[in-house]
């Protein structure tokens, strides 16, 4: 698959040459599944269960699910715009889940397998989903708040034991036709609500379009060193149900016909982290600071330790020197730093095969973003000078649509051209950006 930035001498040349092309009809599920589906073959997952089996899934068997999955979905009478929450783990089924649902024009609101009733019932009743995807170890979850989601209707078991009430996921792909022709959506049309972590009050929607997958590849595409690479394959401990996870690794990566291993994490446990990165052979990763930490007290990591990883992407902190001279010397990578937020996502980072990162710092905007410091007034500011990060709106197809239900919060995030991060930091006369704290 060909990618969207092309590579030149340097990171001011490549960054200069890149522009944007948005079709005016894009749908995710044709981009990074249809397509690919047309050689039977291709591999999309490989899903490694708690248990050590393994299961490989191709295009080809994605999409068909997802073609019964998008008929059952349609034959329950979801509508384009309406809202389809899964709970599930990473595992080929959610994978099936969000293609059917961008096939239909339906939104996805992909929730955490760790939230409890409250978190589930404020994004469920807050979002108005129709229809909730889950397997037998969220169902009493679900159940438990079931009566006050009115706007609920369905609710589909993974497993097939479902019970009355329950919609058996089995019996309805069973049921359902194989064949489906994908919608036409606009590449303006909405695909997906996430929620932001609600650090200052309540949890917000942030509601993308279609387009935002484009807007993520540039960022995808040098986090990782120019993928897509020959033999490339990807993973990350991050669920799916962040924009971490389900954009940065498994939509990005389909979107490359990139195979995608999935396996589930109940906590974070380095060591079976390294024996899947070395059983599977893995090239790409995003791996989160607290995991790479993690990753770097195990005694065969405290020297060099030869893996098949081609790159790393983190995210979520400041990584420091010794983080990246570690990676370096002892996994024979060097580290890409990236930064962004649920509501505007991969918008700034390095590429060490391009040019050199700066330790401590976030990097600086990928091609085809725009990103600057500004004060209380939207006005801009400096090298040197502390403000506000801020990221340009105006043409980018990263930025978020609005969030759900709330006017307010969507009104504030802008400042004119510009959207506010809500971090204050710095950048300095080479263009690299740094992080100094929440504003």
């Amino acid at each position: 698959m060909t990618a969207l930035v092309e590579r030149k001498a340097n990171w001011e040349a490549t960054w200069s040459n890149f522009q944007w092309v948005i079709p005016e009809h894009f749908n995710i599920a044709h981009a990074v599944c249809d397509r690919h589906a047309k050689d039977p073959d291709k591999i999309a997952m490989i899903h490694e269960t708690e248990s050590g089996e393994v299961e490989t899934w191709t295009f080809r068997q994605i999409q068909q699910s997802a073609n019964r999955l998008a008929n059952a979905l349609e034959g329950l009478g979801i509508q384009p715009g309406e809202r389809v929450g899964i709970v599930l783990p990473q595992c080929p089924e959610t994978g099936i889940a969000h293609m059917a649902i961008y096939k239909t024009g339906a939104v996805a609101l992909p929730l955490a397998n760790l939230f409890g009733p409250e978190a589930l019932k404020y994004r469920l009743q807050d979002s108005g989903a129709k229809v909730v995807i889950t397997d037998l170890e969220n169902r009493e979850k679900i159940h438990e708040i079931m009566d006050e989601l009115e706007e609920l209707e369905y609710l589909i078991l993974l497993d097939d034991k479902s019970e009355k009430g329950e919609l058996s996921w089995k019996r309805l792909l069973d049921s359902s036709s194989d064949e489906y022709v994908t919608r036409k959506t606009s590449s303006e049309d909405p695909c997906w609500v996430i929620y932001t972590s609600g650090t200052t009050g309540n949890p917000k929607g942030a509601l993308h379009a279609h387009r935002a997958l484009l807007g993520h590849l540039p960022g995808y595409e040098l986090s990782h060193d120019f993928a897509p690479q020959p033999g490339d394959l990807a993973w990350t401990p991050a669920d799916w149900a962040w924009i971490g996870g389900l954009a940065n690794i498994l939509l990005c990566s389909w979107f490359h016909g990139i195979p995608v291993l999935g396996f589930r994490f109940r906590r974070f446990d380095p060591e079976k982290a390294l024996a899947l990165i070395e059983k599977h052979r893995i090239r790409n990763t995003f791996l989160p600071p607290t995991a790479l930490k993690f990753m770097r007290q195990l005694p065969q990591c405290s020297s060099r330790h030869e893996t098949s990883l081609r790159s790393i992407m983190s995210a979520g902190e400041p990584l420091g020197a010794e983080m990246l001279k570690w990676g370096e010397e002892c996994l024979d990578v060097r580290i890409n730093e990236m930064y962004g937020q649920t509501e505007v996502n991969y918008f700034i980072g390095n590429c060490q095969t391009l040019t050199s990162a700066k330790p401590g710092s976030m990097g600086r905007p990928y091609p085809g973003h725009r990103a600057a410091v500004i004060d209380e007034d939207g006005n801009l500011l400096g090298p040197g000078e502390m403000g506000e990060i801020a990221f340009h709106a105006p043409g980018d197809p990263i930025v978020f649509l609005k969030y759900w239900n709330n006017e307010k919060g969507t009104h504030e995030k802008f400042s004119g051209d510009w959207i506010r991060s809500g971090d204050e930091g710095s950048l300095d006369e080479d263009g690299f950006f740094w992080f100094s704290g929440r504003t």
